[in-house]
């Protein structure tokens, strides 16, 4: 499969494949959890902080997991798991796909095509819910990439709870089509512009899966 990140560069506990950047959220839940049940035996108070403890610990598990995927043939795969939120085409001739993901979705996020990152841009913003309209001024992160298509530009937005936007791979890098590329800490969007010319094949309320889902006609 082509991804340049082995499991060596990915958080993991108990087995489970885990997001990179999922430890400064996890580890303080799962300890919590840990310590409150060995002492729940003892302890009413532990008791009562325990079954909540370990239900948050196992939400969190869930959320940060990270599933390899078999990446899909196409010139143009989801980025994301969600739901397309949107399909709006662009002025300068582009069609923006936007996807929205909850926080029950995988949030890691791949490359939609195998090319070059020539940007990486940090943008601050606010933290409205990313199924407004007005997320569009959210905190995000910018990514364009030089591919066989041209430019390929997809925005990162974080949303309501989603305040931290994780990219894995700086400007310069040189991704495969489906490698993972960075992750949005629980609810957001994810939008991806197809380029003049390229027909989309999604349509509004379908559900995509990162690397899988072809996103383009051709």
């Amino acid at each position: 499969m082509p991804h340049s990140q082995t499991s060596a560069h990915r958080d993991s506990l108990a087995g489970v494949r885990l997001a990179r950047g999922a430890s400064p959220w996890l580890l303080p839940t799962v300890a919590t959890a840990a310590v409150s049940l060995l002492r729940s035996r003892r302890s009413g108070a532990a008791k009562a902080v325990a079954v909540p403890a370990t239900a948050l610990a196992a939400g969190m598990l869930w959320f940060f997991r990270d599933p390899e995927r078999e990446i899909a043939q196409g010139r143009v795969i989801s980025p994301a798991d969600g739901v397309v939120q949107s399909i709006m085409p662009w002025k300068d001739g582009r069609t923006r796909v936007a996807i929205f993901m909850s926080p029950l979705n995988v949030h890691v996020n791949r490359a939609p095509l195998s090319g070059t990152v020539t940007s990486v841009e940090h943008i601050p913003g606010g933290f409205v819910p990313a199924f407004n309209k007005e997320s569009e001024n959210n905190e995000r992160v910018v990514w364009h990439f030089d591919t066989e298509l041209g430019d390929i530009e997809m925005i990162q937005i974080a949303g309501a709870v989603a305040r931290r936007i994780v990219p894995y791979v700086p400007q310069g890098t040189k991704v495969e089509q489906g490698e993972r590329i960075g992750l949005i800490r629980f609810g957001s969007r994810v939008d991806v512009y197809l380029p003049e010319g390229v027909e989309v094949a999604v349509e509004v309320g379908q559900k995509t899966v990162a690397g899988v889902t072809r996103i383009d006609r051709g």
